[in-house]
């Protein structure tokens, strides 16, 4: 098969595809052939050498959701067919024509969605449903902020949010990812550049933050959590050590919580597809949520993919097609 292989920690242009033997596929396996995968920040993070695979998984080949055909399946395998388009979550090895995924982190594809649509789902609504849902207990009538909020975790946030009966709040960088964090739902879109968010949200409160930034927003977000209200943390790229009054933390009854999605185990992984199956893929068939892809690039543009998660110019997802 042919895959997309980090040679060296570096820069996008270490990214080189290379023709390497088709994974083998155990009893509880299917064998995808992949049209499409999704690019993360998480692949970036692996390229640069800060993301190691977990163990089992090569650590050559980044790319953490795909969606393609069975191609192939484990003699223990009931529920999946040969032919069955899916869309999967993976521990790494997406960016390649084939992949072998455990039978239950798979999902169907809904006839309206294409394969590079549904390729930008796995990883995204994961996150998004363990993060915000499961641990943030995001409810309706909830006020909820997403710092960062045109980027694939963040357009994802929004529509969910929005679709469960929250009203949403986001930062961006500029006008136009304000207008299109708007389309998605969001209610009221602060410009970080122009604007302190914690000045903007005062009078309003709110109860669940999802971060991605870490450092300074960090004592921001406590200030203007509500009482009994949840900070949930994905990623800190703005420094991962904070200074915290545990007195404000006692006196409102925040909840602080984080996660990463990756290294956790099969049966996890396994749960929470299965919460999503029930309770998002509904949304998804009858085209309440739909994935937005701001760039779909052929495999052999990987690095271009790369140099685009890097930009921070993102509308949505970028994904490649094989």
């Amino acid at each position: 098969m042919k895959a997309v292989v980090i040679t060296e920690p570096g820069a996008p242009e270490v990214l080189h595809v290379e023709e390497l033997d088709q994974p083998q596929v155990g009893d509880l396996d299917v064998l995808i052939a992949v049209r499409a995968a999704g690019v993360n920040r998480p692949d970036v993070f692996q390229r640069k050498g800060n993301y190691p695979a977990p163990a089992g998984v090569d650590p050559r080949i980044p790319g953490l959701e795909v969606a393609g055909v069975i191609v192939e399946k484990g003699r223990l395998v009931d529920r999946w067919n040969i032919g069955d388009p899916v869309c999967a979550l993976v521990a790494g090895g997406g960016y390649a024509n084939y992949v072998a995924v455990y039978e239950g982190h798979c999902l169907p594809i809904p006839p309206n969605l294409t394969f590079e649509e549904a390729a930008a789902l796995p990883e995204t609504v994961f996150t998004v449903w363990d993060n915000v849902f499961r641990r943030g207990k995001l409810q309706a009538g909830q006020h909820f902020l997403v710092h960062g909020g045109a980027g694939g975790i963040g357009s994802t946030a929004i529509q969910l949010g929005a679709l469960f009966g929250a009203e949403v709040y986001t930062t961006v960088s500029s006008e136009e990812k304000g207008h299109f964090c708007q389309s998605l739902g969001a209610s009221k879109v602060i410009n970080y550049k122009s604007e302190d968010f914690q000045l903007a949200l005062a009078d309003l409160g709110v109860d669940v933050i999802l971060d991605s930034i870490g450092g300074a927003y960090f004592e921001k977000n406590i200030a203007l959590l509500n009482p009994d209200g949840h900070l949930v943390y994905i990623n800190a790229m703005q420094g991962a050590k904070v200074e915290l009054n545990l007195l404000k933390l006692m006196q409102k009854r925040i909840t602080l919580t984080g996660s990463t999605l990756r290294a956790r185990d099969r049966q996890f992984k396994e749960l929470l597809r299965n919460e999503i199956w029930a309770k998002v893929w509904p949304k998804i068939v009858s085209g309440d949520f739909k994935p937005v892809l701001y760039r779909v690039l052929p495999f052999e543009e990987a690095p271009a993919a790369h140099r685009l998660m890097e930009d921070s110019a993102l509308l949505g997802k970028v994904v490649l097609t094989f």
